[in-house]
């Protein structure tokens, strides 16, 4: 179940995947602190899993920030077929004018400052953690949202959506998985699963018996007879509240900003389109 959860999010059933700019779209990651403050990053996103059998090189994900703080900033990851070796980063610095590689972050960090860290997003792997099935059950509520965002006019996207409801009702498993790493900053999570296409809808964070941070994905399915995949999904957006802290995120990816199957060259996860990055 793990590894269905993981083929879904890392978007195995396609050759690659983009959410990129088109004009003045883009996906767009949302911050509001616990004070109330926004701030707002529109960014592109590359995964390319169309290598060899026989290449040292499973996939490659890349980052591009577009706006705010980060803005011109490039991250390039490469995965391995090897479970033994970690990922590999390189950042395309723009102040600097420079490609920067790095060790593989902490899980826990946090992923262009929001609540998602780099082991929701990237990282962890389903034998990072133990996992047990506890059953089916039906979705009760909607999916989370910014609430004062909700349905309003917003740069990048003309219009934030409202939260999905369209889930709810549908049988779901739910997966615990605790991770092997002793004194981790969570003890368990508990993920619902969509039991046709193992989209996984919400993931709830547990430490020291209490709830500590929720994270909801609204998935959309990919209307090509031709792939013939169920888990052919596509991430319409995710929501993450830090229930210790009080920040909040959301990420809003339009459908039109969506694209997979491209033929694109593999040579465009490379650091030439680091270096090409305009800021």
């Amino acid at each position: 179940m793990a590894r269905q959860v993981y083929f879904a999010n890392h978007f195995y059933a396609f050759d690659n995947f983009s959410i990129r700019q088109r004009g003045r779209k883009a996906t767009v990651l949302i911050n509001r602190t616990s004070d109330g403050k926004i701030s707002r990053t529109a960014l592109e996103r590359h995964l390319n899993n169309r290598y060899p059998a026989d290449s040292p090189i499973k996939s490659r994900d890349l980052a591009i920030f577009r706006s705010g703080k980060l803005n011109g900033t490039g991250i390039l990851v490469t995965e391995y077929r090897d479970p033994a070796k970690r990922q590999s980063y390189m950042v395309w610095l723009p102040a600097l004018r420079k490609i920067r590689r790095f060790a593989q972050p902490d899980h826990e960090e946090s992923w262009g400052g929001s609540v998602f860290t780099f082991g929701d997003v990237t990282l962890r792997k389903p034998e990072d953690e133990t996992h047990e099935l506890l059953g089916k059950k039906r979705m009760r509520t909607c999916l989370g949202v910014i609430a004062e965002l909700e349905d309003k006019p917003y740069r990048y996207v003309d219009r934030l959506p409202k939260r999905a409801c369209r889930h709810v009702g549908k049988w779901v498993y739910g997966l615990k998985s605790t991770p092997k790493r002793e004194n981790w900053w969570y003890d368990f999570r508990v993920s619902y699963v969509d039991t046709e296409n193992f989209a996984d809808y919400r993931t709830l964070y547990f430490k020291d018996g209490k709830l500590i941070k929720v994270i909801d994905r609204d998935w959309g399915l990919v209307a090509d007879s031709q792939l013939g995949d169920p888990r052919a999904l596509f991430w319409k957006s995710w929501y993450g509240a830090d229930l210790r802290t009080g920040q909040e995120s959301w990420a809003v990816i339009p459908q039109s900003v969506v694209q997979y199957n491209s033929k694109r060259p593999d040579k465009f996860w490379s650091e030439r389109t680091l270096r090409r990055i305009k800021r």
